[in-house]
């Protein structure tokens, strides 16, 4: 399934068949190495293959088994995986595991150097440990939610991107490669509880550390990097597209103003007096140009000044294209494995099912 130089390879990993963060989890640890087998239920048994939520790309580099978890001989298949495997991912909600019959007890007294990850929006305890929640509820109950957006009116419904996937998936497989790296070491499993409130709050870091600086307003677009900042947001341009401006630094600022033909104004880029005046006088000028022009006459400096892409124009800007961040396999353009290591690259591999008799004997 993997290729012996990949960095993860010798790594084998169980993936209970879930949504949000596990299965972006499960696709990064595959592509580089880890042998994983995604465990999903049979159709027959009410379930489909997850293909709503991305399965053509989020299902790569691994294969899958069908199991029905509630009936006795399937869950007894499982556990003999868990004899075999370093480890397990599951996205359910506390409880449901153990009530299945395959918590984290049963596998580490099956496999003592068995590491049993738990991802959830609200962590394993807690008052609200067993209520329902998507990304945005947990976003919104750690600071990170009530900083985005304008300062009059309601917080944007955000991408994913920074509770599932950031808070989530990302602390997800820190905590498995911290305790796998552990467990080689000691010889002892555990759990792991990821909790997305708890990932998001450490992400927020930052803030939290400004905050009693007086570096940070708990409002708002109120601040460097919320948008207040006219030299820290984007701007719509003459063809109703936008570029995005972040020149923090002075030399930067300076790049960019003079690319907009602002030098003669002298302004001083810290007076937050001035702001309100400075980003009119930015939002005037780039109304002046199509978005694609001002993305020419920046691209040579480094005043930070870059085109807002869409979707099905990021494979084909001409940075992307040159690392091959983005690759087209079956038809359907998908990023390539990330991080980039020097000795040992990550590979895709295709999702394929395997049958649980010859997965236990390769398993062997």
């Amino acid at each position: 399934m993997t290729g012996k130089s990949e960095p993860l390879a010798g790594i084998r990993l169980l993936e209970i068949d879930a949504i949000g963060p596990v299965p972006l989890a499960a696709m990064l640890l595959a592509d580089m190495g880890a042998e994983i087998v995604r465990i999903a239920r049979p159709p027959s048994a009410g379930a489909g293959d997850w293909d709503d939520v991305g399965g053509d790309i989020l299902h790569r580099s691994r294969a899958v088994v069908y199991l029905d978890l509630k009936k006795d001989a399937d869950r007894e298949q499982l556990l003999d995986l868990v004899e075999r495997a370093d480890g397990l991912i599951e996205g359910y909600r506390p409880g449901v595991m153990e009530r299945l019959g395959v918590g984290p007890d049963v596998c580490l007294a099956r496999n003592p150097r068995f590491i049993f990850g738990r991802m959830t929006g609200w962590g394993q305890s807690g008052p609200l440990a067993l209520r329902a929640g998507h990304d945005i509820n947990y976003l919104s109950i750690t600071g990170a939610l009530h900083a985005m957006g304008e300062r009059h009116g309601p917080p944007p419904v955000p991408l994913n991107l920074v509770g599932d996937y950031g808070g989530g998936a990302m602390f997800l497989i820190f905590g498995m490669l911290s305790a796998l790296l552990a467990a080689q070491r000691t010889g002892q499993g555990q759990v792991v509880d990821a909790c997305i409130t708890d990932g998001v709050a450490s992400l927020m870091s930052l803030f939290y550390a400004w905050q009693p600086k007086g570096l940070w307003v708990d409002a708002p677009e109120s601040n460097l990097l919320d948008g207040a900042a006219p030299f820290y947001r984007c701007y719509e341009c003459a063809d109703g597209r936008h570029v995005a401006v972040g020149c923090l630094e002075p030399k930067f600022f300076a790049q960019m103003v003079e690319g907009l033909g602002l030098s003669d104004r002298q302004y001083d880029q810290n007076d937050r007096n001035g702001w309100p005046a400075m980003q009119s006088d930015f939002a005037a000028v780039f109304l002046t140009k199509a978005r694609d022009e001002w993305a020419a006459l920046f691209a040579a400096s480094d005043a930070c000044v870059t085109p807002v892409l869409s979707m099905e124009e990021a494979p084909h800007h001409a940075h992307n294209e040159a690392r091959g961040t983005f690759i087209r396999r079956n038809g359907i353009v998908q990023s390539a494995p990330a991080p980039r290591l020097s000795l040992n690259a990550g590979v895709i591999g295709e999702p394929s099912p395997i049958s649980i008799a010859e997965l236990i004997a390769d398993w062997s």
